[in-house]
C-alpha cells in the first residue's frame, strides 16, 4: 500500500475525489482506503501483507478498511486484529470485532466479549454479534 499505482487505477477506485489529488491536492491517506476498497471486490492472496500492513496505519479510515478485508475474506490475522479491538476510534473496534468473528480462536474471542462494556453503543452491537458467530464456528461459549 502507499505506492503510486498509476492515474487510471486512482480514479477508478477514487471515483471523482481522486481527481483533486491528481490536481494536487495533498492525499492524505485516501489513496490506501481506496485500495483495500477494491480488494472487497478484487483478490488476490499476495495482498495479504498489504492489508497486515494496513491494520497498523495510523490513519483510522485505512485501519478500518483493512478490517473490512480481514472479515470479508476471512483473512487469518487474528493476532493483528487484536489491536483493533482496542483502538481509539469505535469504527475501527467494530470492524475488528466483525473480522475477530471470522477468523479469531477461543483466547482472541474473550477479548471481544471484554468489549460487551465498550462505552459505544454501536461497539457493543457489533461484539454481541460478533459472539454468536464465534460461538457457533467454534462450537461452545466463550469464557470469562
Amino acid at each position: 500500500m502507499g505506492a503510486n499505482e498509476g492515474e487510471e487505477f486512482l480514479l477508478w477506485v477514487g471515483g471523482h475525489h481522486a481527481q483533486g489529488i491528481l490536481d494536487g491536492a495533498p492525499a492524505l491517506y485516501w489513496p490506501e482506503v481506496w485500495g483495500a476498497r477494491a480488494l472487497l471486490t478484487a483478490w488476490d492472496d499476495s495482498a495479504t501483507a498489504a492489508i497486515e500492513q494496513g491494520l497498523r496505519n495510523q490513519a483510522w479510515r485505512v485501519r478500518e478498511m483493512c478490517g473490512r478485508v480481514c472479515a470479508e475474506r476471512g483473512l487469518p490475522l487474528g493476532s493483528t486484529l487484536v489491536r483493533l479491538l482496542t483502538d481509539e476510534n469505535a469504527r475501527v473496534r467494530a470492524v475488528g470485532a466483525r473480522a475477530i468473528a471470522r477468523v479469531g480462536d477461543a483466547e482472541q474471542a474473550k477479548l471481544v466479549k471484554r468489549m460487551l462494556r465498550d462505552p459505544e453503543v454501536e461497539v457493543r452491537r457489533q461484539a454481541g454479534a460478533a459472539l454468536a458467530v464465534l460461538t457457533e464456528r467454534l462450537g461452545a461459549p466463550i469464557d470469562d
